[in-house]
């Protein structure tokens, strides 16, 4: 199928950003002495901050301010942004698809977030629409983030194509009836905890 419309998640797919999202999450947890395994944490991809900052307090049997835990969380990814990279092989896909498709951007990120992200790398007004957590009421691995930009950028649902890093985001895609790219077999991220162990 020739796509009629582009999809794609930002973090980890257009952003080089996955491991200082874990860098910003293993600092904010260790000041309640939670532990996140990284493994684990590339499994959530997708997911909200204020949800994983729940599973991981509930699990723990914590009783905390998500909310500013999850601000702390995203206080710290932001001080990072200097090192922010994009993932070229996707950008390559987005730039000659620019002008010629409708593209959008579908993430488990706030728009916020995600908008600075894509001011870092130089990006943002590739996109014609930009769907975040706040959007939508339920998340990856749901389709409504997927169906939302579909709607947005005026494309049926099964005529588009999106390009994902995780299976949550990649099951997302399957569910909302759209063609998708596993973008992992392009660009497979550094891990901190091997880097940190050497």
């Amino acid at each position: 199928m020739e796509p009629a419309g582009l999809i794609f998640d930002c973090d980890g797919t257009l952003a080089d950003t996955m491991p200082l999202h874990y860098e910003a999450w293993i600092e904010t947890l260790a000041e309640f002495k939670l532990t996140f395994d990284e493994d684990r944490f590339y499994g959530w991809g997708g997911w909200p901050s204020r949800t994983v900052a729940k599973v991981l307090a509930d699990e723990a049997g914590l009783t905390v301010d998500i909310e500013q835990l999850t601000i702390d969380k995203e206080n710290r990814f932001l001080q990072l942004l200097d090192r922010v990279t994009p993932i070229e092989p996707v950008l390559a896909v987005a730039r000659e698809a620019r002008g010629r498709l409708p593209l959008a951007v579908a993430t488990g990120a706030t728009s916020d977030v995600c908008e600075r992200i894509l001011h870092t790398i130089g990006i943002r007004d590739w996109f014609g629409a930009l769907v975040g957590a706040e959007h939508v009421t339920k998340h990856k691995p749901e389709p409504d983030v997927f169906l939302e930009a579909a709607r947005l950028i005026g494309v049926e649902p099964a005529r588009c194509r999106v390009y994902e890093d995780a299976d949550p985001g990649i099951e997302a895609a399957r569910r909302a009836g759209m063609e998708c790219i596993d973008v992992r077999q392009w660009h497979v991220p550094r891990r901190v905890t091997a880097r940190r162990s050497a």
